[in-house]
């Protein structure tokens, strides 16, 4: 199946379809999941939501960067990646263990491996991918990935997600394709993907991508298992697909990003992003399941990014790459 590029043509009708954004939004608001929420945004918040309520925030008013990246695990801790650094934090949010990249070098994506190792891949020249044992503060695996353009270390990588058979699937945003590797770097898979930004492994072995086209789920042999792009929703509004997430039920949720540091649309003021909606929760045949759109008190929750469910218990960092577990 070949796709065809829409993103220039929604962006042209930003306010015509940002005016047309029905009332009333299918689901039940911000209370529809349970769920760990940050965005890149000015601010670095990052916020939890139960029942409703934002019962826990995190906020940097005086670091720098955008989250990227932000994963719970089980204990309650959160890792998150802000471009200009990689933190790890306890439920009464103090640091844990933090790494502070070099100049001129960014770290966008961040995944635990168990409670004792973070795996990030630093966007620099080179890069690097590197694996730490956060107790010892030892590197226990280290190599560099291919990238278009070294010297253009912002637009190099976004996200990365190890699977079931401890390989790592990587978004390389600049080389327009995503790509598995195993432990020791060597290439196994690849599948082609404009602007690659968000990749998720399903338990089917199936690929999750988000990029320019839209979100699509394909197997290993390349075929197109199951897409959707902004078009097959024309009642809402897309700024900036970023991740997308396959739900226990088959839903798929996808966030919906804005860009707090351009100029906003004509007829709108600076940040306001009020009839923008943040992430859309689709089911299998892309009906619209959810919608949520919450600019205003109880919480302005900002450019949506990663979204991680906490309805149901889980433990993300029981993977493995290699025989690192």
């Amino acid at each position: 199946m070949r796709f065809q590029p829409i993103f220039p043509v929604l962006l042209a009708s930003t306010l015509l379809q940002a005016q047309s954004t029905p009332v009333q939004l299918p689901g039940n608001g911000i209370a529809q999941h349970d769920f760990l929420y940050a965005g890149e945004s000015h601010d670095r918040k990052i916020f939890i939501v139960r029942k409703g309520k934002v019962v826990w925030t995190y906020d940097d008013p005086s670091g720098k960067g955008e989250i990227s990246d932000a994963i719970m695990l089980s204990n309650g801790n959160i890792l998150f990646a802000h471009q200009f650094g990689v933190k790890l934090i306890a439920p009464d949010k103090r640091i844990l263990w933090r790494y502070d990249p070099p100049p001129a070098h960014e770290v966008h994506t961040a995944v635990p491996i168990g409670k004792d190792r973070v795996l990030y891949i630093q966007n620099g020249d080179p890069t690097v991918l590197r694996v730490v044992n956060i107790t010892t503060d030892t590197i226990e695996k280290e190599f560099s990935l291919p990238t278009k353009q070294p010297v253009s270390v912002h637009g190099q990588f976004r996200h990365a997600r190890l699977t079931s058979q401890g390989t790592l699937l990587v978004a390389h945003m600049d080389l327009n394709k995503v790509v598995e590797y195993d432990s020791s770097g060597k290439e196994l898979w690849s599948f082609p993907a404009p602007r690659a930004w968000g990749v998720e492994p399903l338990a089917s072995g199936n690929i999750l991508i988000t990029d320019r086209l839209g979100v699509r789920e394909v197997n290993r042999r390349g075929d197109s298992i199951w897409s959707w792009s902004p078009a097959d929703t024309p009642a809402y509004h897309f700024n900036n697909l970023q991740l997308a997430t396959r739900l226990p039920n088959g839903n798929t949720l996808i966030n919906n990003w804005v860009n707090e540091w351009d100029k906003p649309p004509v007829g709108q003021t600076a940040n306001d992003h009020s009839q923008t909606i943040q992430a859309i929760e689709l089911g299998p045949q892309k009906q619209t399941v959810w919608i949520l759109r919450q600019w205003a008190p109880p919480a302005n929750l900002g450019p949506a990014t990663t979204i991680q469910l906490l309805d149901q218990p889980s433990a993300p960092e029981n993977v493995r790459f290699g025989t690192i577990q």
